[in-house]
């Protein structure tokens, strides 16, 4: 039997109310350095009430979501497709730990799958059978790979690979089309990202198929072609694609292209407000919440690198409300 999330999307309700609107945005950049920012966000519930560091305060955001989460849904498995990249970011972060004799915990993301402490002190001990599939097969072919060859560059390809690939059979599994959507974009956008990348470097077909995954929107082989063949075959093979509203910020820059990507699937989760009977205003509140903290990042990180108010606020994403 579905699950009825009546009771979760009317909490949701209110709590989007209190998600920062474009002129809480402007309010921000119009701050005059960071410890102002961080006193007006106080002022908007940010944190615990205490002087915490740019840092912790977007910890803090971050945990208290997925407390409020926890609330309203007690299986958290709903949200795997959100949760494993936070997996793979450990998995690369614990990888090079290892092989760099560092200390990967402050690097680390809570929110996660897997106990990255756990994870950490499995991948030491190369005890792989411990570890979730789609975690420890990667995890082996990096490890070998960067201890081989030093390649971090390919480490990387791997990782982010099995990522796209997990995330996309959560997606393919799931009945719910707004997360088959979300996956579906997720997969999309990070293929055309690594593609325009290889691209400018002229790396080669097989190179550049080994670092896509497959999906439902891109031709994946003839995505790889194009790129071989050059920046200019990208542009036109995406401008046959659903993807030719993207050409544009592809040609200004990568973070106009990611700011595209996050924007698109605002406008997608938007609707989901007048759904209360389906899990997706659940996740369209979550996405909100990610894009709203990492817009506070985004303004931190300039205020904190001196950059002009413009450079700063055409970087940041649409909100939700």
């Amino acid at each position: 039997m579905p699950q009825d999330y009546t009771y979760a999307v009317a909490r949701i309700r209110f709590k989007e109310t209190r998600l920062l609107s474009d002129g809480d945005l402007s309010q921000l950049l119009s701050a005059k350095d960071v410890p102002t920012v961080l006193r007006l966000l106080r002022d908007k519930g940010w944190g615990d009430g205490s002087d915490m560091t740019a840092d912790e305060l977007l910890r803090c955001e971050d945990d208290k979501t997925w407390a409020f989460i926890d609330e309203l849904v007690p299986e958290r498995a709903v949200f795997d497709f959100l949760l494993a990249p936070n997996d793979f970011h450990n998995l690369k972060v614990i990888i090079k730990a290892i092989t760099r004799d560092i200390d990967p915990r402050p690097y680390f993301l809570h929110n996660a799958l897997n106990d990255p402490e756990k994870l950490y002190d499995l991948l030491k001990r190369r005890e792989y059978a411990d570890i979730p599939a789609y975690l420890s097969v990667p995890a082996k072919e990096a490890l070998s790979v960067l201890l081989q060859t030093a390649d971090g560059q390919l480490c990387d390809l791997i990782i982010d690979k099995a990522c796209m690939e997990y995330v996309y059979s959560l997606g393919q599994k799931n009945e719910d089309e707004i997360i088959r959507l979300y996956c579906e974009m997720f997969v999309a956008s990070a293929d055309i990202k690594f593609a325009v990348r290889c691209a400018k470097v002229k790396k080669n077909r097989d190179f550049i198929l080994r670092g896509l995954a497959p999906c439902e929107t891109l031709d994946v082989p003839r995505l790889a072609a194009a790129a071989a063949s050059g920046y200019q075959e990208i542009i036109s093979y995406l401008g046959e694609t659903r993807y030719k509203s993207a050409v544009e910020a592809i040609e200004s820059s990568m973070s106009a292209f990611e700011k595209w990507c996050d924007d698109s699937l605002t406008a997608v989760m938007k609707p989901m407000k007048w759904e209360p009977f389906s899990i997706g205003p659940v996740v369209a509140y979550i996405i909100a919440r990610n894009n709203e903290i990492k817009a506070v990042r985004m303004i931190l990180s300039g205020k904190l690198s001196d950059l002009p108010e413009d450079t700063i606020k055409e970087r940041l994403r649409m909100m939700y409300v």
